[in-house]
């Protein structure tokens, strides 16, 4: 009994095997005689191209073979009709069911059904097939590098199907890609064993989906390049990278996911340039407010003494609990705000926040005020992780840099200011709870700001508002957002957020260092808070206020790193890269400011001690501090993107891991400083410091010489180049 042809069998192309195999794949070898085509197989509406493995849409082929084709007898006798399915994007011939260039379908004009999801391809009309075709795989235009050799990075892999796998196993034959897209197999040695000669424009077939995500300077992650056009999470590793790619290669596209259009106007990255610099001012702005309210009680240690009683070991409590709190933030609130969007999560912790600045205002005792520090630190900690990210969420790479640099500022900035609020409140005679009464309306403010000037920046939330409004516009319930449907996977989420960042931490030696570096720094900035007092209230006799001021001068420290970065090191680093191009940059490279930064703090310490002396002139030990600012917020700016470039795909886990040690430092180091500066004095307690940070200040030069081996041994770095 004959069957009448499917439609949707397209036949082997020319030079195949068989002509009866529709699924034969195009990887094997090409130089076989040419069969006799089906005489039974229909007439194709389009001109077919050179064979190719970029798949066609069966689906999209049957509706457009059903509007256009002829029936055949037999489906007229049986009055069938072909089924047309309603896709998104209809068209036969083009790359995953999108249309052809030079089409009815690919200028839009598809009858009465409307395109919602248009500009897959973006406006590539003019193009060739071929390039389309690369860019739709992400085709590399230049050579790939091997990685089990050595010669490449991890951002570019090789693709890994089995049948590759077959058809080299031998290693004589090696599958390549023309310029023009065609897939060829070639082999690599003659019949004497000689290498053979490649034709001109092969390049190997590698792809690249994914890049690796970009985090802020306390933790939060936002993804970047395809994943966030699409709407999918920040991966957190390379191994959940490679678990998407393989599954993109296995399902392919899907029509109905809903992700940003080409120049659409919601994608944060297509936003005014003055209004994202608006939201970059917004996001320092947040962190000024926490890190202004972790410093603020210093001013008063001696009216809540009187007030409450207690020691000034439990005063220095107050500030110790709050940076304690900064714990709590990559843990927390970062992974909370990549399920439910940046905004509800700045909203929420803000409310709480300011309430637990009411509750310090308000607090009769002892427990009170310890309980409403410790509280209004986890939640000032949402801030420090979740602005960085939304400056993630709406800069691309060429200006991220900058934006990033201007942000990583205000947590130096916030606790200078808070010791000069606090002490003309002491000054003044104002009660010692304007303080804290202060920090409420900063905070109100702030929440007020929030709720009017920021939007959702978070690609992959936003995109679900999208998916939404499809869905209602439509009536079609099979839009989606990635996000909708993303697989939470608990277990393996809450190893990678709890256990994954300390795990890395005690595996990676030069993580290892990298972090104890940072937070003896970090724990140095807040020490600094009972080391001034010594110093200028003691020594020269300075008010509270005085002594605030004099905070001044570490500020005025990080202000200036900040213009030598932009104009100098980072200008030097984009030549670097631009020199070693197609190759990385070395991640080494980022360690030149963290050496200079380094011998800054050594030569600041030994200044600030020993010129200490109410005999001489006070000016010195502020320029000292001017000094010591260069080297904390040089250090910290130089080892955070160092750690990116390093880590990639895992740099969450690691500054996530680095983060909470940094912030354990900065809460145990103001609690022993009083007792260091009374019993050494004030030059031999500094001296001790400049010691500590002599001894940390090689690490960035071993890093530089020993950096790329260490990186090659590593298991978490994809950095498998030695340079």
């Amino acid at each position: 009994m004959s069957t009448s042809p499917n439609p949707l069998d397209l036949g082997a192309p020319i030079g195949a095997h068989s002509s009866s195999n529709p699924t034969h794949n195009n990887n094997e070898d090409l130089n076989v005689a040419p069969q006799p085509l089906d005489p039974t197989h229909p007439v194709l509406q389009h001109t077919r191209t050179a064979p190719t493995t970029f798949p066609i849409d069966p689906l999209a082929h049957e509706q457009l073979t059903s509007e256009k084709s002829p029936m055949t007898n037999d489906e007229s006798r049986s009055g069938s009709e072909s089924p047309t399915p309603t896709l998104p994007v209809a068209g036969a011939g083009g790359l995953h069911g999108q249309p052809q260039p030079g089409t009815k379908a690919f200028e839009g004009i598809q009858g009465d059904q409307k395109d919602y999801q248009a500009g897959t391809i973006g406006e590539k009309g003019s193009q060739d097939v071929g390039l389309l075709a690369r860019e739709e795989l992400g085709l590399n235009e230049k050579h790939g590098y091997d990685h089990e050799n050595g010669h490449g990075h991890g951002l570019h892999r090789i693709s890994s199907r089995k049948s590759h796998k077959e058809e080299e196993r031998d290693g004589l034959t090696k599958i390549e890609r023309t310029s023009t897209g065609t897939q060829v197999k070639h082999h690599t040695h003659s019949a004497s064993g000689a290498d053979t000669v490649q034709g001109v424009g092969m390049v190997p077939i590698s792809r690249q989906y994914s890049t690796p995500p970009a985090v802020s300077p306390f933790g939060g992650v936002a993804p970047t390049g395809s994943d966030a056009e699409m709407g999918l999470r920040a991966l957190r590793s390379r191994e959940e990278e490679d678990e998407r790619d393989q599954e993109r290669e296995e399902k392919g596209p899907d029509p109905w996911a809903v992700k940003f259009e080409p120049g659409e106007k919601i994608n944060p990255k297509n936003w005014g340039v003055l209004y994202r610099w608006g939201l970059t001012g917004i996001a320092g702005l947040l962190v000024l407010n926490s890190t202004f309210a972790s410093s603020s009680p210093s001013g008063i240690v001696q009216d809540m003494e009187e007030y409450f009683g207690f020691s000034q070991e439990v005063a220095v409590l107050t500030i110790s609990l709050f940076v304690a709190g900064y714990c709590i933030g990559p843990i927390l609130w970062g992974p909370l705000s990549e399920s439910y969007g940046r905004r509800p999560i700045f909203i929420l912790s803000f409310i709480i926040y300011t309430g637990m600045q009411v509750g310090c205002a308000l607090s009769k005792n002892t427990a009170s005020i310890l309980i409403f520090r410790l509280l209004g630190g986890i939640f000032a900690s949402a801030p420090l992780t979740n602005s960085g990210a939304m400056i993630a969420d709406i800069w691309d790479t060429d200006h991220r840099g900058q934006a990033m640099s201007l942000f990583a500022l205000a947590p130096f900035a916030g606790p200078s200011v808070g010791p000069i609020v606090a002490g003309a409140i002491q000054v003044t005679g104002t009660n010692w709870r304007w303080v804290y009464w202060i920090l409420t309306i900063f905070a109100g403010v702030c929440l007020a700001v929030i709720v009017v000037f920021v939007p959702e920046t978070y690609a992959p939330k936003i995109l679900v508002h999208k998916a939404k409004r499809l869905r209602k516009d439509t009536q079609e319930e099979r839009w989606y957002a990635p996000l909708e449907k993303a697989d939470n996977r608990w277990k393996s989420r809450l190893y990678d957020i709890l256990a994954k960042p300390f795990v890395i931490l005690a595996l990676e030696p030069m993580l290892l260092a990298v972090t104890m570096y940072m937070s003896f720094v970090y724990g140095v900035v807040y020490l600094l808070f009972e080391a001034y007092p010594f110093v200028f209230v003691i020594n020269h006799g300075f008010n509270n206020l005085q002594n605030g001021l004099c905070f001044l001068g570490f500020f005025t420290g990080g202000v200036i790193c900040v213009v030598l970065f932009m104009t100098v090191i980072e200008p030097r680093y984009q030549r670097h890269a631009a020199k070693v191009a197609p190759l990385p940059p070395r991640p080494e490279k980022r360690l030149e400011l963290c050496v200079i930064s380094g011998w800054s703090l050594v030569i600041s310490m030994f200044w600030f001690g020993w010129t200490s002396y109410s005999s001489i002139h006070w000016i010195s030990p502020v320029i000292a501090g001017g000094l010591i600012g260069i080297g904390t917020l040089g250090m910290f700016v130089s080892l955070f993107n160092y750690i990116i470039d390093v880590y990639l795909w895992s740099a969450a886990s690691a500054l996530a891991g680095a983060t909470i040690v940094r912030s354990l430092f900065g809460a145990a180091f103001p609690l022993f400083a009083t007792q260091m500066y009374e019993k050494l004095g004030t030059q031999w307690a500094s001296s001790l410091l400049g010691f500590l940070a002599l001894l940390l200040a090689p690490i960035p030069i071993v890093l530089m010489i020993f950096g790329p081996k260490l990186r090659a041994r590593s298991k978490f770095s994809p950095n498998k180049t030695v340079h």
